[in-house]
């Protein structure tokens, strides 16, 4: 049983969110990955300097890469400072990299990171495995989130 101090700690340690993935896709599986990273990369990481806005992973030559996320530069690095837009190698095993493989070649499926977080000192990275929704999807999305609201503040007031 997961008490309410561990749900606090393991909130905490979320350093990203990429809340505009939820709205795109519709989110069918995810998997946990390690981010390759150098050493002003992870302090701009635990600094919450980070940004998977746009991100997406791309499978290339038996490899998963992080493209197009933003890691800011270190305030205090000097010139090992890294470049913050930089692709950034996965760290997956080969099945996980192979099942992502055939699941990039499906046309409208995605791969995208969910969010960034630390654990046990290492930095990792949720990646879903989505399906694009098109406009009337997401329309339809957000009338459920808005009745569901509405039914949850029904119940409240009643109760």
């Amino acid at each position: 049983m997961i008490t309410l101090k561990q749900k606090a700690k393991a909130a905490d340690n979320v350093v990203a969110q990429n809340r505009k993935a939820n709205h795109d896709y519709l989110i069918e599986d995810t998997i946990e990955a390690g981010i390759e990273l150098t050493g002003t990369e992870i302090k701009s990481v635990r600094a919450r300097r980070i940004t998977l806005k746009d991100g997406y992973v791309r499978i290339r030559n038996g490899q998963a890469w992080l493209e197009n996320v933003h890691i800011s530069e270190y305030a205090q690095g000097n010139q090992f400072n890294h470049d913050p837009i930089r692709n950034r190698r996965l760290l997956l095993h080969k099945r996980e990299i192979a099942r992502l493989d055939e699941y990039q070649q499906e046309k409208g499926m995605a791969i995208v990171p969910l969010k960034v977080y630390l654990k046990r000192g290492f930095a990792k990275v949720l990646i879903g495995l989505g399906r694009g929704k098109k406009n009337y999807d997401k329309r339809e999305t957000i009338k459920r989130r808005d009745q569901e609201r509405e039914l949850q503040r029904i119940t409240k007031i009643k109760y």
